[in-house]
């Protein structure tokens, strides 16, 4: 394992040199913002806890930053980068600037909402500066597809992060919460300041560390049947959990007999619910169905 060299790593001119070089301008559109700070990309990957025998998983690698990075620490590097130029240049980088490191490397050059596997041995974390614009989505499609994926470190624009690491209760407690949860420990795991990326954007990022389960939340319902639910109650989340899920039910009476069959108060509404109590509730909804159409 090399040392860390602070000159393998890029720096604000490197940034700016190597975008030059691809007539690389960072799109808002793919939410791009490369970051030019060293010591940033390194606080990174001692918060995410990069292991020596980890295999990391990258997002949106860009010109290689945090990639450099992840290579000085783990032992394998994959990184997902879904614009031409970018994933073309990435490997070419990492080969001049860490050539001992290269062979620990691998490049999938694809949009990572449709990666359903990866080269290499199974990744065991997740590291990345997440596209603002496709954060949630994305997380959540990694961890599911990836279940050996043990530990996730994101940095994503700082509401984001507050809620994916919202608590029941809190007012920007919402779907990324509970469907994070669903997954993960999620905690903050820090702030980033604007100046550490190219071009500086017009809001905070945050990190966010999430942590498996060790045990999947027990239930009988399937993921997809408790996100159903998680969804139809912040669809309208002013409203009651009654009024809120008698869509999703089939009726008002139907979602209350679930709700009461799962001991939540049928007034209560979803931001007081644990992931748990969500799944409970799923649990109960095809039973509240039956009864509905039994009644008919």
């Amino acid at each position: 394992m090399s040392s860390p060299t602070s000159d393998a790593l890029l720096g604000p001119a490197d940034v700016r040199e190597l975008a030059g070089a691809l007539g690389v301008r960072p799109t808002k559109q793919r939410g791009q913002n490369f970051v030019i700070d060293a010591n940033t990309v390194r606080r990174i990957v001692r918060t995410a806890d990069v292991r020596p025998d980890d295999v990391v998983v990258e997002v949106g690698p860009g010109l290689g930053s945090l990639t450099l990075a992840l290579l000085e620490a783990a032992d394998r590097v994959v990184a997902v980068e879904i614009d031409d130029v970018l994933a073309g240049a990435l490997p070419a980088t990492v080969a001049a600037r860490m050539p001992e490191r290269a062979g620990r490397f691998s490049l999938v050059h694809s949009d990572a909402m449709r990666v359903r596997e990866l080269p290499g041995p199974a990744p065991t974390a997740l590291v990345a500066n997440l596209p603002y614009n496709v954060a949630v989505p994305v997380l959540l499609h990694m961890l599911e597809t990836f279940p050996s994926i043990e530990r996730t470190l994101v940095m994503v624009q700082a509401e984001v992060a507050d809620r994916l690491a919202a608590p029941p209760g809190s007012k920007v407690y919402g779907v990324p919460s509970v469907k994070a949860n669903w997954y993960a420990d999620v905690k903050r795991a820090g702030s980033i300041g604007r100046n550490v990326f190219w071009p500086a954007p017009n809001v905070d990022s945050g990190l966010v560390s999430l942590t498996r389960r060790a045990e999947p939340i027990r239930t009988t319902a399937s993921r997809r049947e408790v996100f159903a639910v998680v969804d139809a109650a912040f669809a309208q989340r002013r409203k009651t959990l009654r009024a809120a899920l008698a869509g999703w039910a089939g009726s008002p009476a139907a979602a209350e007999t679930a709700l009461v069959a799962a001991g939540v108060s049928p007034q209560a509404r979803g931001e007081s619910l644990t992931v748990e109590e969500f799944a409970r509730v799923a649990e109960h909804a095809q039973h509240a169905q039956h009864k509905e159409s039994a009644a008919k």
